[in-house]
């Protein structure tokens, strides 16, 4: 699929995947992580964004501490830089923060192909979602974003189901 391919798609997108593709590559943000399988996930690609949206870039790494290492040394000169070490579901995660041009951008990192992790499954899930129920539906996956709503409850809600969205979505429809 298409947005497990890298980031050419976005050079063709809207104006906010446009003007990411740029930031991006003038940066090499994308290039720099190629040895940890990096998968630009979250709203931008999906054209679900809302002014805000970050640039969230999923990795694999081998090895924790270089891994974080690897990050401070290539992306510390951007403002606002920060890496962080957290337990996510059980899981060491290395998360580094800062701004390229006019993005919030977020490297997400844990110790298991990038496919596998939530964020790129959620976003595999909710592209098949948007392919299937159109443009209204995406509109009103925005309109509740700008009132507050994370993405997966926005959707969840949206398809009218109850409970947990982050876990409902892992789920749907596989």
């Amino acid at each position: 699929m298409f947005l497990l391919e890298g980031i050419g798609y976005l050079a063709n997108g809207n104006d906010r995947q446009q003007q990411a593709f740029r930031t991006l590559t003038s940066h090499h943000l994308f290039d720099l992580l190629q040895p940890f399988q990096p998968v630009l996930a979250g709203t931008i690609p999906l054209a679900i964004d809302i002014p805000g949206s970050d640039l969230d870039l999923i990795c694999c790494w081998e090895e924790e501490a270089a891994f974080a290492e690897y990050l401070t040394r290539q992306f510390s000169r951007f403002p606002d830089f920060e890496c962080l070490h957290k337990s996510i579901r059980n899981r060491p995660t290395v998360i580094a923060r800062f701004t390229a041009d006019d993005f919030p951008v977020e490297i997400f990192g844990q110790n298991r192909p990038s496919t596998e992790q939530e964020a790129v499954r959620h976003l595999l899930v909710e592209f098949a979602i948007l392919q299937e129920k159109g443009e209204a539906f995406r509109q009103a996956v925005i309109d509740l974003k700008m009132q507050g709503m994370k993405t997966e409850p926005a959707f969840w809600k949206l398809l009218g189901m109850e409970g947990d969205g982050y876990e409902g979505l892992l789920g749907w429809g596989f």
